[in-house]
Formats: C-alpha cells, structure tokens, sequence
C-alpha cells in the first residue's frame, strides 16, 4: 500500500494561536476567574476538552450574544471565528476581562466588510448559515449584508442589493475554494457590476489544494476532525470531486473500520485546519502498519506563500 501523507495538513496558524492564547490564559493567575469561552474556540471537541481540563469553561449555543449573557464576571475569550460589535459591547458593559482570539484572516473581513459599509454599500456575504464566522461577520453592518449560501438564495435577495450603485460580495473563510467561485461567478454574472473580494483564507485553500494534488488517484482518502468542523468536511468534499477518490471522515482512529482499507493500493491522508496533531498521527501510524511505502508531496505552508489577490472588479 503506497500511503500519502497530504501537506500541509492539521493547525492552521488561527488555531495555533487561538490554543497558544487560552493555555496562557489558564496559567496566568493574575486573570479574573472564572474564565469561560463564548462557543467553541476551535471545532474539535479534543481541543475543547485539553482547556475544560485546565480549568476553562466553555459555553456554547445558537448565538454568542445570548451565550454572553450568562456570564456576570471573570474572563471571557472569544474564539478563533470572532464575534460581532454587539457581542464586544456587551463583555464591556459588563465589566468583562476579554482575550480575543480571533483569527487574522476573519479580522480582515470584519474590518473589509465594516469599511464598505461606511461607504454606502451593500454586500452579498457567502457563508454557511448557523456557522459562529458569518454570526460574527454580517455584525458589523447587519442592514447592509445579505448572506448567500447557494445559488438558489440570490433570487431571494431584496430589492436594495439589485439596485444599489455600490455592491460587493465577499465570503466565509473557510468554504470550498471551487464551491464559493461557481457561486461568485453566478453572482457576478447577476450584477455585473459587483466588486468581487475572495477572502477563503490561506491556510483552508492550500490544504484545499494539497488534498485535490495528492490524493489524485487514491482508492480512498481519509480526513480526520471534527463533524462539526466546516473546513473539514470541505476536505471530504474537495477529495471526492477534485481528486476523484473516495473520501471518509474520522474524528478518531476509533471511527476507521479496517475492512475500509482492504484491498487499498494507494490511501491519502489529511486532517482539518482544526484538528490536533496526535489524532492524525494515530490514524496515520495505523494505516501505515499494514507494510506502507509513505510519501508526502511537499506543498508551500501558509505562513511562507505569497500573499493573495483578495480584490478585483
């Protein structure tokens, strides 16, 4: 069995950071307790248990601000998908010590967004409704942003979006390279004049591209992380149609069956940019005993690629 290890893979730096900035917090006695998370700092349930085991609280729900309002005191830290200016101003009023791990990549889309807005446009947003990144994002300007989430959605936009002289669309950071392109180009062909800005992050489409380049041609390509994980299961989606391999997800080594490698002759293997470490490696050290030849095609990290073109007309 020829076993590819698909890089990169796994922590993406937002996660690194976001897991870097809530351990320090747990160290640091100086901080106001108790300290809790607003929703899941990354979606993994291994890396929300590690902080619930150093004393971390966390507290999900349908919104952050209704999640905020069951905290009266201590430190909250808001997670890697960010939060809206509503969400800041009720941690503010409430005398809250707040962390912010927000990823950069979302920063950059809560100020694109907030900027457009304060120059009169209105923006088609392409997201995943119920996901915590587009809560956070349409936030800063509600009444200028409009969420699109397939094609069938822009037909039911309102009157405003069609005829404003301003338009831009923009996206979620974390959807299908490929998906929110065909969606674009349909929103473009619509109104023509729009102002496009891509922001799929870095780190998403590279391991988008990695998993479409090296698992080309492999009987079965399996993704390890969370259900939960939007990313993630975009790695299941890019493997199936890009790379024409049969994909499955695991959350763990528990969940691979060993009868899904029987009879394989080439196996990819990747992980979610949420995803810690050690659960891939496992899955990895198992297929692999089964007498694998390994390869690992090289592909440039995020934090050493150029930067992208987010912008265009």
């Amino acid at each position: 069995m020829d076993v590819i290890r698909v890089s990169p893979r796994g922590y993406c730096y937002g996660v690194v950071d976001a897991m870097k900035l809530a351990r320090k917090a747990a160290q640091d006695p100086t901080l106001p307790r108790p300290i809790y998370i607003i929703g899941l700092i990354v979606h993994n349930r291994f890396a929300v248990e590690e902080l619930t085991h150093m004393g971390i609280m966390t507290l999900d729900g349908s919104d952050r601000a209704s999640i905020l309002d069951q905290v009266t005191e201590g430190t909250v830290i808001f997670t890697a998908h960010g939060v809206s200016p509503r969400v800041k101003q009720r941690a503010a009023e409430r005398g809250l010590h707040v962390l912010d791990a927000t990823c950069p990549d979302v920063t950059k889309t809560h100020d694109l967004v907030r900027e457009l807005a304060a120059q009169g446009y209105q923006i088609i947003y392409v997201g995943k409704r119920g996901h915590p990144e587009p809560e956070g994002v349409i936030g800063e300007a509600p009444d200028a942003v409009h969420l699109v989430e397939t094609e069938a959605d822009l037909a039911a936009l309102p009157t405003v979006v069609g005829t404003a002289p301003r338009l831009a669309v923009t996206n979620q950071t974390t959807l299908s390279k490929w998906d929110t392109e065909q969606l674009m180009d349909a929103i473009r062909a619509r109104y023509p004049h729009a102002e496009i800005f891509n922001e799929i992050c870095l780190a998403t489409q590279l391991r988008q591209e990695a998993v479409a380049l090296s698992a080309a041609g492999a009987d079965l390509t399996i993704v390890v992380g969370d259900p939960r994980s939007n990313n993630t299961n975009r790695l299941v989606q890019v493997a199936e149609e890009k790379a024409g391999s049969p994909a499955v997800r695991v959350e763990t080594l528990a969940d691979l069956r060993p009868e899904l490698l029987e009879g394989k002759r080439r196996v990819a293997i990747t992980s979610g940019a949420s995803t810690p470490s050690q659960l891939t490696r496992q899955v990895i050290q198992y297929v692999e005993s089964f007498g694998a030849r390994v390869r690992e095609v090289p592909l440039p990290d995020e934090a050493d690629a150029a930067p992208r073109v987010t912008a265009e007309t």
